[in-house]
């Protein structure tokens, strides 16, 4: 009994100043006192990831240990150790099936999610189904086989941005602003939540990316913004494409309507070009390179050069030796066939953007500015089509659409902090709900209760009922999506109203309300008036997200893992050290002139029987390494000191 409620004559409110009310793991940002100390902005993106923090009214994007601003978010395993980042991202054309990337499009999804099934055939990675229809990746770690939630994938990669702005600030940092794209639904921004929890990071608030970019462009030039203006945000990135328009005036950053595609961005012009050069390759040589992930890895590797080449020059050449079975492969690729290979992908960016307007009641030529974000945005095709749509009118390109993101959530975790510097003095985010959402009613009809493009944080209450005599309980489905037919549209959880009084159909009421906050986390609660009977769900349950025991776990785990990876480098120090230690001995031989050539054979002797030690115990304890140390150097230095060329021997 799926459809087992009508709707009576609702009684409908839109509450906006009520306080937020957050999912049970998370207290709400605005509900807690704040902790003292820094709060940094993280955009975690599908191919790169920033954070950047806000000081004294300044926003610092924080670079990375190889001086980038932007780091990779990919994550490897091997057989000894776990990268994050940059090394990770070097070494995956040689360890494809355990480079994991790419999972902010498996997160909060699940497994019989029909973009996830689209996307098992391009991933190197294994991705199987764990408990309830969840999504897990496996790979090989340490000689084990390993499995792993998207989310706990994420969170190394948060991680790591937490260690830079640590790094980069010199004290811990434990609060985060993190973006998510506007089409993220309540799953995926749960499942982010989930993420920075095993991190360590408690999440202020989530914020819109383009929102976010929104910001910072905003203040970039804030003496423009005296009088209303209307502002789209085009944000094309790796993975994810949104559009949303905001009217701004006077720091007040008001969304009214957002739309997009959680599956549409840089990866998917790269797949083209792969998919192209792929049937090249079988072409030319008669192979076929999808047999091998290793060389369809590399493949994808170059592929990413070459578009980002064919930003700024009109050729790009592609070579990769012994690409496969040996077989070199050379071959030059145009910027008119790319733009070819991705025309309908950047068509139905476009139709994204016509639906905005719409949804905002804004004409072209109504919209004041026009914000790129993303690293997509810099292919030239997409701005031509992109101005073409509003009659040649010229794009804003005054903010790195790398960083823009990462440096408006800084501005906002500054606020969120308390720090409200001169320049932030009126900042006021205004956000919206993209996604409509509602109940299944009889003949699986869906009645909204919550428009899309509702403002948030905000609160819906509508009058349902019975369909049946003396029914004794009420079979909740809630759905979102714009069909008329919730079959259409994506059912988000169930909320079971038991114990109701025997009565008439259409005579109890129940009072059920949905509840949205301002990380557009939705809670759903149903309550019988007359017998105050009462359930209420957090919508995560049925949607692949983690369940407290299994973050507790994970934290746990990773806990652990962080104490391992730190005697692991306590570990290598100690190797290094005794490496050098004996380099420097066996140079200080060779060198020193007042040392006989007795005492010089037998310092040199010490230090190749060490050094071949070392090659054959690069596994060895930490004491070990220390105790050779010790003892290497004891023994050397005593016979340098007292066998010297002027005959003074103990």
């Amino acid at each position: 009994m799926g459809a087992d409620i009508s709707h009576e004559e609702a009684q409908d409110t839109m509450i906006n100043s009520s306080p937020p009310l957050s999912a049970p793991l998370f207290k709400s940002a605005a509900s807690r006192a704040r902790p003292k100390g820094p709060a940094v902005g993280i955009d975690l993106g599908t191919t790169y990831s920033c954070v950047a923090v806000c000081q004294k009214g300044m926003v610092e994007t924080i670079a990375n240990s190889h001086s980038n601003r932007t780091t990779p978010s990919c994550v490897a395993f091997t057989d000894r150790e776990r990268l994050v980042g940059e090394p990770a991202d070097v070494q995956a054309g040689l360890n494809p099936e355990n480079t994991v990337f790419c999972t902010k499009r498996l997160i909060g999804r699940s497994y019989g999610d029909p973009l996830v099934q689209s996307d098992l055939k391009r991933y190197p990675f294994q991705v199987v189904e764990g408990g309830n229809g969840k999504v897990k990746i496996q790979v090989s770690y340490r000689g084990l086989e390993k499995v792993f939630h998207p989310e706990e994938i994420s969170a190394m990669v948060l991680s790591n941005l937490k260690q830079m702005a640590e790094a980069y600030l010199g004290r811990p940092v434990t609060q985060a602003v993190i973006t998510v794209p506007a089409y993220f639904n309540d799953a995926q921004r749960q499942a982010t939540i989930d993420a920075a929890a095993i991190a360590g990071l408690s999440v202020l608030a989530l914020i819109n990316e383009p929102t976010s970019a929104a910001i910072a462009y905003g203040l970039n030039d804030s003496d423009r913004w005296k009088v209303k203006r209307n502002l789209l945000v085009f944000d094309l990135g790796g993975g994810t494409f949104d559009v949303s328009i905001l009217t701004v005036q006077d720091g007040i950053f008001e969304v009214v309507a957002t739309t997009g595609d959680t599956h549409l961005g840089g990866e998917d012009f790269d797949q083209r070009l792969a998919d192209h050069l792929t049937q090249e390759f079988k072409k030319k040589h008669n192979e076929d390179l999808t047999q091998s992930t290793k060389a369809m890895q590399r493949l994808k590797a170059a592929c990413e050069k070459a578009k980002r080449t064919l930003s700024s020059n009109v050729t790009a050449i592609v070579s990769i030796d012994a690409l496969y079975k040996g077989v070199d492969f050379h071959t030059v690729v145009t910027r008119a066939t790319f733009e070819d290979l991705c025309s309908d992908l950047f068509h139905a960016a476009l139709l994204h953007v016509e639906r905005g307007l719409e949804d905002a009641g804004v004409k072209k030529s109504q919209v004041h500015d026009i914000v790129l974000v993303g690293g997509s945005t810099r292919i030239p095709m997409m701005q031509k089509l992109l101005s073409q749509f509003f009659d040649g009118q010229e794009l804003c390109k005054t903010v790195n659409p790398d960083e823009a993101v990462a440096y408006g959530a800084a501005i906002h975790a500054a606020i969120l902090t308390g720090h409200r510097y001169q320049n932030l003095q009126n900042l006021l985010l205004l956000d919206i709900t993209p996604v409509s959402l509602g109940l299944e009613t009889v003949g699986g009809v869906m009645d909204v209760v919550v428009k899309r493009n509702s403002p948030i944080p905000t609160k819906e209450t509508r009058n349902f009922s019975t369909t049946e005599d003396n029914q004794s309980s009420l079979f909740l489905q809630v759905y979102e999506g714009e069909r008329t037919l919730t079959k259409h549209n994506r059912l988000l959880g169930t909320v079971t109203l038991s114990g109701l009084q025997p009565a008439p159909r259409c005579v109890p009421i129940i009072l059920v309300t949905f509840h949205i906050d301002h990380n557009s986390i939705l809670t759903v609660s149903a309550m019988e008036r007359i017998s105050g009977n009462n359930k209420q769900l957090t919508i995560t349950d049925t949607r692949g997200c983690l369940d407290r025991e299994e973050i507790e776990r994970i934290v746990h785990e990773e806990e652990e893992h962080r104490a391992q990876e730190k005697a692991e480098e306590e570990k290598r120090e100690a190797l290094n050290s005794l490496e050098s230690s004996t380099l420097q001995l066996k140079r200080v031989a060779v060198e020193e002139k007042s040392l006989d050539d007795r005492a010089k054979r037998r310092v040199l002797e010490m230090c190749e029987e060490t050094a071949a030690w070392l090659e054959g115990n690069r596994r060895a304890p930490k004491k070990e390494y220390e105790a050779r140390k010790r003892e290497l150097e004891d023994v050397c230095y005593s016979i340098i000191t007292h066998f010297t060329t002027d005959g003074e021997k103990p």
